[in-house]
């Protein structure tokens, strides 16, 4: 059976140039006009560096894409993934022809519906019934054929009571809920969304993947979907692009493609630099050695909920100490929320001393407590009352917890709270 290819990007760049001026300087567009008129390449297309934000460079001019190719089929969600500053809302950006590209060309079939930041293509002034009709418009529909899904797009935003307020008095979440539901009901042929689904509570979130799943599979159109979530991701997506400082560095299944992109991250501290982070705190009589992440059958940082995680930690003591402490916060990066705290309690008590020499000290976290998301194991580690030696958002273990029992399931993650255990329930005659 042969593919229907609905949207192809062919060799798609993008530059920028740095600095307070973003379109170059007179001297740079009479070049540029100078070259075109002779039918010569822009010269400052051979110009420019990486799209690396952590490092300086040697160019006024970066390329935030660089030779992207790729193509999507009808009805097939592909999940684009990668770093911040990799270049993925770029590329929604010209995907949705936002903006355009500097080399390339991108060759679609059908009309493209985007959500990439709050409130794009609304304006403020208007309510947010004006606005549904305003973006039908946009997307090339009738007024007939708007208000037959009038009633279903109010539904699903949960806004029926501000619909003929002004949208600028609307909240961030309220204005995502109704910016969703006008993207995905006025049935555009690619629907194109950004992290911005971060921004609406738990309960939108699931209830939107649940409508973009029933978009891709019962309607058999295509969403191009970014979220830095592993698991929406895999539960959604059935093709992955892995994106690197402007360029794509995977393009397959998205099993594969997670399973990239997280062995890409280090699960491991650095020694090194623990070592110097230890010596500038004054601290002689503790270094922290390497702390890990296990679980059976798991790859790199992508570890199951049905299973026990456990937790491991190498430390050196130089001279003996008293009352030290070791444990760790349990944080759900999404909401940045510590779910608890634990700590060693032996260790902690003022009448036990840690004489000199190495130590792995091992906890596990149960199996069946945690819910779908992603997750840092933040450690501290201390004197009983005295002070902290380590406790620092960026020595922190990351992973992704994934439920394989209820992946596809939206119900499982629909409940409220932070984890979900699994309890033994009885019932009987009383």
């Amino acid at each position: 059976m042969k593919k229907e290819i609905i949207l192809k990007a062919n060799n798609i760049s993008k530059q920028y140039r740095l600095g307070q001026i973003g379109t170059g300087t007179l001297r740079h567009d009479i070049n540029r006009w100078w070259h075109r008129i002779r039918g010569k390449e822009n010269p400052y297309l051979k110009i420019g560096d990486i799209n690396d934000r952590s490092t300086k460079g040697s160019s006024d001019y970066v390329w935030a894409l660089k030779d992207i190719n790729f193509e999507v089929e009808r009805g097939e969600v592909l999940g684009i993934i990668g770093k911040n500053g990799a270049g993925k809302s770029t590329l929604l950006k010209i995907l949705s022809k936002v903006t355009a590209p500097t080399t390339g060309s991108i060759k679609s079939r059908g009309r493209i519906a985007s959500l990439l930041e709050v409130g794009t293509g609304f304006n403020g002034e208007m309510t947010g019934r004006e606005n549904i009709f305003l973006n039908g418009a946009i997307l090339g529909m009738t007024k007939k054929e708007i208000n037959s899904k009038l009633d279903e797009i109010v539904e699903f935003s949960g806004c029926e009571r501000y619909i003929d307020t002004p949208v600028k008095r609307y909240s961030s979440g309220m204005t995502v809920r109704l910016a969703f539901a006008v993207a995905a009901f006025l049935e555009p042929e690619i629907l194109v969304i950004d992290e911005v689904l971060a921004v609406g509570d738990a309960e939108f979130q699931k209830k939107a993947i649940g409508k973009m799943q029933d978009i891709s599979k019962g309607e058999g159109r295509t969403v191009l979907f970014v979220s830095h979530n592993m698991a929406a991701v895999k539960s959604l997506c059935t093709m992955g692009v892995v994106m690197e400082h402007g360029t794509i560095q995977f393009n397959g299944n998205i099993d594969e493609a997670i399973n990239f992109y997280l062995s890409s991250e280090k699960s491991d501290f650095n020694s090194n630099s623990l070592d110097e982070f230890i010596k500038n705190q004054n601290d002689d009589f503790f270094i922290l050695k390497k702390a890990f992440l296990y679980q059976d059958d798991a790859q790199d940082n992508y570890f199951y909920t049905n299973k026990e995680l456990l937790i491991s930690i190498e430390y050196k003591v130089i001279k003996e100490v008293l009352g030290l402490r070791i444990g760790f916060d349990l944080v759900d990066l999404n909401s940045g929320i510590v779910i608890f705290r634990s700590f060693h309690d032996d260790l902690e008590k003022m009448s036990i001393k840690i004489n000199e020499g190495c130590y792995l000290i091992s906890v596990s976290i149960p199996a069946n407590l945690l819910k779908n998301g992603v997750f840092g194991i933040k450690l501290a580690i201390g004197i009983h009352n005295v002070r902290w030696i380590v406790y620092d958002d960026d020595l922190m273990l990351k992973f992704n917890a994934i439920n394989i029992d209820g992946l596809n399931s939206a119900y499982a993650d629909s409940r409220p709270g932070l984890i979900m255990p699994k309890l033994s329930w009885e019932n009987r005659n009383n």
